[in-house]
C-alpha cells in the first residue's frame, strides 16, 4: 500500500495552447516572415496575481498583469512574448520568464511567466 502524506497539497496544472512563431524566411524588404504553429502544453499552473503585483506591474511597465503562469520543470518552449490560450480566451505573455533553481522548487513548476489580456 502506498503511503500518502495528508499534509502535501494536491496541486495540478492545466493544459494551455501555445501559439509559437517560427521564422521561415524573409520578404523582399528583408523583413522576417513567420509561420505560426500551435502546441498544447500540459501541467501549466494558472495563477492569479495579488492586487499589489497588478499595481506594481502597471506602474513599472504599463501592462495589466492578469495571470501568472507556472511552467513545468523541464519545459523547453520559448514563453517570451507569445500568445497562449486557456479558460476559453487568448492571452499574451510579456516580460521575460523568471526561472528559479529547479532543485530547490518543491512542486512541479520552476518558471513564472506574466500574462496580459490579448486583443
Amino acid at each position: 500500500m502506498e503511503h500518502w502524506n495528508c499534509m502535501q497539497p494536491i496541486v495540478k496544472g492545466e493544459t494551455v495552447v501555445l501559439y509559437m512563431k517560427t521564422q521561415v524566411g524573409v520578404d523582399d524588404f528583408n523583413r522576417p516572415i513567420y509561420e505560426e504553429t500551435v502546441e498544447e502544453v500540459g501541467n501549466v499552473f494558472v495563477g492569479v496575481p495579488t492586487t499589489e503585483q497588478i499595481t506594481n506591474e502597471l506602474n513599472l511597465s504599463g501592462k495589466r498583469l492578469s495571470h501568472i503562469l507556472g511552467i513545468p520543470k523541464g519545459d523547453t518552449h520559448d514563453w517570451t512574448d507569445v500568445v497562449v490560450e486557456f479558460h476559453g480566451r487568448k492571452w499574451k505573455t510579456f516580460g521575460f520568464p523568471i526561472k528559479g533553481n529547479t532543485d530547490l522548487m518543491p512542486l512541479s513548476w520552476d518558471t513564472n511567466v506574466n500574462v496580459e489580456v490579448y486583443g
